[in-house]
């Protein structure tokens, strides 16, 4: 169950949609593959099998979890570098702990966001703490990658920390979904996020058969990602169930309906970037020359080094986010 809630009663309201708006069609459906990242945490890879034209300014996402770990169990990632696009980390439940080596950091718990704009280059780790090491809980959140243009390939890197009482909360006109906003606009209400990437990120929980109508830039893609539950998208309500992602296109509206429980359903879209992308393991760059100098400068130790208190992965051995 989703760390932040409210009384959607008490909520503004999206406005309903006008006479002229049209709802964005579906135009794929895919469901992602399970695998392992890092030390051996689960994942779905939710953008696998869906072309970069139509994730863009999205390079990469995978849920994490929902799996309650016992005692010994949790892993997380071991050090490791970016460059060139912004990391996104969104704990749903459970905690993470965050340390780069540009003085970012601190516990990623229930319902929070670490943003981390990678830039020229950063060192990072991403662990369970030791209590959660020690004791076992659940773990569930979001890893995204939001590509920079290449006028940012460079940027200052930067730390984010959202703490899950920041986002705007929003309930549907029916109100029987409630939408928490964490970057971007919907509807004229903002979300704490700042992004060099103009770009929306919420997450809406929708009751049994509720609705959710929402308004959404035509300059903007739209995704939506379903963590739990089934329900339908789009004008003819295509099904959708757990673990699937579905592509939509034109239009002024997303309209989401829950199935007979609960439906969670992670909302993004972007201005894409449309510029070449070469992404190789942890750098996502414009050419392969540019990765290349990103690999000479991190062995070179350009991307900074392990602050003196250093986090300790929970297993040796891996990455990679």
């Amino acid at each position: 169950m989703p760390a932040i809630t409210a009384d959607t009663l008490t909520l503004p309201r999206v406005n309903p949609p006008g006479p002229a708006d049209t709802e964005r069609p579906v135009r794929s459906i895919t469901t992602g593959p399970k695998g392992y990242e890092g030390l051996g945490f689960p994942v779905v890879r939710a953008f696998a099998g869906v072309s970069a034209a139509a994730l863009d300014p999205f390079i990469h996402m995978d849920q994490m979890g929902e799996v309650e770990y016992q005692p010994g169990e949790p892993r997380g990632t071991d050090w490791h570098p970016h460059r060139g696009f912004e990391t996104v980390t969104y704990m749903i439940d459970g905690t993470f702990a965050h340390q780069d080596s540009h003085g970012g950091g601190g516990l990623i718990t229930d319902g929070a966001t670490q943003w981390m704009t990678a830039g020229s280059g950063i060192l990072h780790i991403e662990a369970p703490p030791v209590e959660m090491v020690n004791n076992g809980g659940i773990f569930h959140g979001i890893q995204l990658w939001v590509n920079l243009p290449k006028r940012d390939k460079f940027a200052q890197p930067r730390y984010q920390a959202i703490e899950g009482s920041d986002v705007r909360l929003l309930a549907s006109d029916d109100g029987g979904a409630l939408v928490r906003v964490i970057a971007g606009e919907i509807d004229n209400h903002r979300g704490p996020g700042v992004t060099h990437t103009p770009i929306i990120m919420a997450h809406a929980t929708l009751e049994r058969g509720a609705r959710l109508n929402i308004p959404w830039r035509r300059d903007f893609n739209a995704l939506v990602y379903v963590l739990s539950g089934a329900g339908s998208v789009g004008p003819v309500g295509h099904p959708v169930g757990q673990g699937q992602l579905a592509v939509l296109g034109a239009g002024d509206r997303i309209n989401v309906v829950a199935g007979d429980s609960t439906l969670d359903v992670l909302l993004l879209g972007g201005q894409p970037i449309r510029e070449p992308v070469f992404h190789y393991g942890p750098f996502v760059m414009n050419s392969r020359a540019e990765v290349v100098q990103a690999l000479e400068d991190y062995h070179n130790g350009k991307f900074g080094t392990l602050p003196p208190d250093a986090l300790v992965p929970a297993r040796g051995g891996g990455t990679l986010y």
